[in-house]
């Protein structure tokens, strides 16, 4: 993973440093306590941007069932409308077959 790679090279580069033993271990546990740090933030970064996602997918979820529920009631309005239309048009022509 991403860690290995990270210690690997926190390893190479405390090794080329030229410290006197004490101070690098104190440099290791101190980029130690670094890393672990990191991997929390990496952890909650990681959770906030699922959380984010399952908001988008609500959201998204949300505007379907909207814009369906709009699309029923124009379609039902249309339908309406071509039902008018249509007994007009029968109403008209048995009239004009009356006269």
């Amino acid at each position: 993973m991403k860690s290995d790679v990270v210690i690997a090279a926190l390893q190479k580069s405390s090794q080329s440093s030229e410290k006197p033993s004490g101070k690098q271990s104190d440099s290791v546990g101190d980029i130690a306590w670094r890393l672990e740090r990191l991997e929390g933030q990496m952890q909650k970064l990681s959770e906030l941007v699922r959380e984010h996602a399952e908001d988008m997918d609500r959201l998204v979820r949300i505007v379907a069932e909207d814009r369906d529920v709009i699309r029923r009631q124009l379609l039902r309005k249309h339908h309406e409308k071509v039902r008018v239309r249509k007994h007009l048009r029968d109403s008209d022509s048995k009239h004009e077959a009356n006269s």
